[in-house]
């Protein structure tokens, strides 16, 4: 037999931890002596302390585990919840690491908005768009990023595989603010049919947008969007719609010398 303190340094939890779940009837001790109380534990329920534990970790709430274990949880599918733990760890530790981006972007631009220099801003009007396209709402901008690459991916899988190569245009995205969130619309021009895989996005014609050039990763066009945005409202612009992102350059994995213009339809400020 094993005392609680020895149980507890092996599946390396708390003797509260061990009481817990010993009145939540999860892990009984094989023992519990009548006159002082202490509690003892067989070796064999060690397989039912580390699945427990590993289920925990997992996210599982007591009465989860309880059902899972008189499931039977074997090794294998203990072992698929985990790798599946492990993607989602990963995918909140690369939106935590955008977030942090973010954070930092803004952060440099707040220390540095009285020194940097101007952009090249251009005005004209911008052609009403029809797109093949994918449409999405995050809660917040940096879990755009993970989502944009595989829509486009889609969109331009389910074109060719219907028509070929050669049928899609130049690849653009809008972002609209909602009350939820961000909503992004993502594909290619397009003037063929719908199809299965995508949806019809109809861009309007602009009378007028303030555009500029972004040079590089992705990563740092927040920055540019940011320095447009304020030279707009220094001119006494206001937005009138969602901004579009069109990628006149955006090939490999490589982002150093991607060329992206951004345009921000405008209105005079009232």
């Amino acid at each position: 037999m094993l005392s609680i303190g020895a149980f507890a340094q092996i599946g390396q939890v708390t003797h509260r931890m061990l009481r817990h779940w010993d009145q939540a009837g999860l892990l009984v001790p094989a023992h519990v002596d009548e006159f002082n109380g202490y509690r003892s534990y067989d070796p064999s329920q060690l397989d039912r302390l580390h699945r427990i534990v590993a289920l925990r970790a997992l996210g599982f709430g007591l009465d989860d585990i309880s059902a899972l274990l008189a499931e039977g949880v074997g090794p294998d599918r203990l072992a698929g919840l985990l790798s599946e733990r492990r993607g989602e760890l990963e995918r909140e530790h690369a939106l935590a690491t955008a977030r942090l981006f973010d954070v930092e972007r803004r952060l440099r631009f707040i220390a540095e908005e009285k020194t940097m220099p101007g952009i090249e801003i251009v005005t004209k009007k911008l052609p009403a768009v029809r797109m093949a396209a994918r449409t999405f709402t995050v809660a917040e901008q940096p879990e755009i990023g993970p989502l944009v690459g595989p829509a486009f991916d889609a969109v331009a899988d389910a074109v060719t595989a219907a028509h070929g190569p050669g049928r899609l245009g130049i690849p653009m995205a809008t972002y609209t603010m909602v009350e939820d969130g961000i909503t992004a619309v993502v594909g290619f021009e397009y003037g063929g049919e719908v199809l299965d895989g995508f949806e019809i996005a109809e861009l309007p014609a602009v009378d007028e947008a303030f555009c500029t050039v972004h040079l590089g990763s992705m990563a740092g066009i927040g920055g540019t969007w940011q320095a447009l945005h304020t030279e707009l409202t220094a001119r006494g612009f206001a937005p009138s719609a969602p901004g579009r992102e069109v990628y006149l350059r955006a090939e490999g994995e490589d982002q150093s010398d991607w060329v992206t213009e951004i345009q921000q339809p405008v209105t005079r400020a009232r």
